[in-house]
């Protein structure tokens, strides 16, 4: 059994290297067996279990696995379908994803912080100091750091009508937004928080979020296939979400106000493969290092990935530690891992302590906005650090129940709970 395990493993990683575009200045993670990095591939084999099982439930029509440890990728495997209407065409290791809000971590709160870390930008900063016109309605005093930790005071998400005469009048509208609730009292997640960080790399750079984070970090690190607005290559094996104006969404932002913002904005946007996140979880787990690349300083990481005390819960900046949005982390990792999910279906999450990561993609919109894999995601999170701890498989229950009572949440979500409250008279 364990040498037909081994060989499985072994094919599978040789066949997953073979799907990678090798772009003259891509860069990926070297492929490693599980045994040979001390990893248990029994226990990694169940992932192939619950995958199927969420499947079978409908929870997404496919998905994309990769779990990177010690520097290697020891698991990358691609399940079902990444379209199933008007046709179906299978999954592979090197479908292109809309990554939904982990454009917020990825994109958004990296870019700010190497502004941070260059003396442009300061987290204890008001945001009216970059963005004079957001010092309207009380809102003048509310922080960089505060945006970054979603305890802004702001609406989770302001009406769709707001964007619809373009996008110069949309951020009008988002600067003339009124306090949602006193900043600093609670937490609430907001997606007009990280639209407004988006705002403010544009502010100090000159560039939108898109053309900063593409120079200064995706190419830095060889990441060729993750970026805003995919070029034609890359759409063309791109995940389908759903139908907007009578066509299928493919390589095109999903989200209705990053597209309305023309598929560029600090909260949604992004696009990315397994392959092209694993360069960058290793970066952050190398202290901003990827090969020859220092793209952050070691202190700057630190300072991003660590855990706020925010109210009641735990957050780092742009991403998430220990909150009500933690569904897809699992329950194995540790205290020091923090990632993101996204409303599409993705997740990342990264464990310095373990030197482990776990990307979970999938199309769980496609085809009708009802599928459901934040539980899913967790069972997996929980699964890769079984595999390294020997004494902690006891600890979670047999993947025979993929009840996803933990939805993935968003600011729609929030505004959705609140039954649209803070919508009403807009």
């Amino acid at each position: 059994m364990k040498n037909y395990l081994w060989i499985v493993t072994t094919v599978l990683l040789f066949v997953c290297c073979g799907h990678r575009g090798e772009a003259a200045n891509s860069a990926h993670l070297p492929y490693a067996s599980p045994e040979s990095v001390g990893m248990d591939p029994r226990r990694l084999a169940t992932i192939d279990f619950v995958v199927q099982r969420g499947l079978e439930r409908d929870s997404m029509p496919g998905a994309v696995v990769l779990v990177g440890y010690q520097g290697k990728v020891v698991f990358l495997k691609a399940y079902g379908n990444r379209q199933v209407k008007p046709e179906k065409v299978a999954m592979t290791t090197d479908t292109v994803f809309d990554l939904a809000s982990l454009t917020k971590p990825i994109a958004t709160a990296t870019s700010i912080m190497q502004l941070v870390e260059q003396g442009k930008v300061q987290l204890s900063d008001p945001v009216a100091k970059y963005i004079p016109e957001f010092a309207v309605n009380g809102k003048q005093d509310i922080t960089v750091y505060q945006l970054l930790t979603h305890q802004g005071g702001l609406i989770p998400d302001n009406s769709i009508k707001d964007y619809k005469d373009g996008p110069e009048k949309a951020m009008q509208r988002v600067y003339d937004l009124k306090l949602y609730y006193e900043p600093g009292t609670r937490f609430a997640y907001t997606d007009v928080g990280f639209i407004l960080l988006g705002e403010i790399v544009k502010r100090v750079t000159g560039k939108s979020v898109h053309e900063y984070s593409q120079k200064h970090i995706f190419q830095p690190l060889g990441m060729t296939e993750t970026g805003y607005l995919p070029a034609s290559e890359l759409r063309e094996r791109a995940a389908t979400t759903q139908q907007r104006e009578g066509r299928w969404m493919q390589g095109e932002v999903h989200d209705p106000r990053a597209y309305k913002l023309d598929g560029v904005a600090g909260h949604a946007g992004l696009f990315s493969t397994a392959e092209d996140l694993a360069v960058y979880a290793q970066a952050l787990l190398n202290k901003g290092r990827f090969g020859e690349t220092q793209f952050m300083k070691p202190e700057t990481v630190d300072l991003m990935t660590r855990g706020y005390q925010v109210v009641d819960i735990n957050r780092g900046l742009g991403w998430d530690v220990l909150s009500g949005y933690s569904s897809n982390r699992g329950d194995l990792l540790s205290s020091q891992a923090f990632g993101h999910g996204g409303f599409t279906g993705t997740s990342l999450w990264i464990d310095p302590a373990q030197d482990l990561f776990v990307i979970f993609l999938s199309n769980r919109v496609h085809p009708d906005g009802k599928g459901s894999v934040n539980s899913l995601a967790g069972r997996i999170g929980t699964i890769a650090a079984a595999a390294i701890n020997a004494d902690a498989v006891s600890q979670f229950a047999p993947a025979t129940s993929l009840s996803d009572s933990l939805n993935v949440l968003t600011g729609i979500d929030v505004l959705q709970a609140e039954q649209f409250k803070s919508l009403k008279g807009l």
